[in-house]
């Protein structure tokens, strides 16, 4: 589409663009070239490469900057990415490996990372699951009435929370809390534990069903928690520092802190899209992410469990710098996922 000359030149005004969001003039752009051409040489490849649509004119007698179709080619055609040193892929797996038993914290520790690493805003999301059931759940005594409960799914997730009771928790306490557990919650569907499947145990539990109801309740609260699909956002203040944006930041924030739209789109990215992709500018489906760039990678495991990783920023992110360090964390993601978590005997 474009020549040898024309190429070295855009690549030098995008590079230049990123590093100093300022436009470039013909006679900064001479100096820059590793040969040399004439400024009315180059004045005519800036006003092809216009035509094409890869640069912009703020001012008539003004410099160029890079158009968002402009990146796109960059990115395809054009980036020289920067490999990262062992010391900085030791960081990010050490990081990630603390939790990487638990997919939901995992991913967490993976969404931190992305947002301080690039300095864009960072999400996690994880996918609502139909078919994730319980898999185990553990009882523990807390002392002064209280009990706390951890509950394992099928699908990884592990969930916990403190419940006051009304008795002690003792050996036939727990035998028959676990029985309960067996009989009417282990292998069930987490969308099909609800009150009724909490009033089909009174029958079993007879005089007992008073004292077991604050566990049954606590545990029915985890399920349905575990059941919704999670949507996660670190760094958005990130964002104020992309001074490209301008006011419309403030329109991104807006669109992030209400997470409806956005968890809409990595949903249907979920669905359909492919394992990993960039959006740049216009190719975006959201307005509000018009003049940015968004980077997702989903992943599959634990058999049916779907989730989703990225970050949104500038069209003028450096993506030399930002793109590989993203591949290696969403890389380590997917490695510590597919090695599995917890499991309760």
């Amino acid at each position: 589409m474009i020549g040898e000359r024309q190429a070295a030149i855009l690549s030098i005004i995008i590079d230049s663009y990123i590093k100093t969001g300022e436009p470039i003039g013909s006679k900064t752009l001479a100096a820059l070239l590793p040969y040399r051409i004439s400024s009315a040489t180059i004045r005519n490849e800036m006003a092809y490469l216009s035509e094409l649509g890869f640069l912009e004119q703020m001012h008539t007698s003004g410099g160029r900057i890079p158009s968002k179709a402009s990146y796109r080619y960059y990115v395809n055609h054009l980036l020289n990415t920067e490999p990262l040193r062992e010391h900085e892929r030791n960081f990010i797996t050490s990081n990630l490996s603390v939790n990487a038993s638990d997919p939901e914290r995992l991913l967490h520790d993976a969404a931190v990372l992305l947002a301080d690493l690039t300095k864009c805003a960072a999400f996690c999301n994880t996918v609502k699951d139909e078919l994730d059931s319980v898999q185990g759940v553990e009882l523990i005594p807390a002392g002064n009435g209280k009990a706390m409960l951890v509950m394992l799914t099928v699908g990884g997730k592990i969930k916990s929370s403190v419940c006051r009771i009304n008795c002690p928790v003792d050996h036939n306490f727990k035998s028959l809390f676990y029985y309960i557990v067996a009989e009417f919650f282990t292998g069930t569907p987490l969308t099909e534990v609800n009150l009724g499947l909490m009033q089909s145990t009174v029958p079993v539990l007879g005089e007992k069903a008073f004292d077991m109801l604050p566990v049954l309740t606590s545990l029915c609260a985890l399920c349905r928690e575990a059941s919704e699909s999670t949507l996660l956002l670190e760094g958005e203040t990130n964002l104020l520092s992309h001074a490209e944006l301008g006011n419309g930041v403030y329109r991104l924030l807006s669109f992030l802190a209400d997470k409806s739209q956005l968890k809409k789109f990595i949903e249907e990215y979920a669905k359909h899209g492919q394992e990993t992709a960039l959006f740049i500018g216009d190719e975006n489906y959201h307005y509000e992410l018009k003049n940015t760039s968004t980077v997702l990678s989903k992943f599959s495991y634990n058999n049916s469990q779907t989730a989703v990783l990225g970050i949104i920023g500038s069209t003028r992110i450096d993506y030399s710098s930002i793109l590989p360090r993203v591949e290696y964390i969403m890389k380590t993601v997917k490695e510590f996922l597919q090695k599995g978590g917890v499991t309760f005997e």
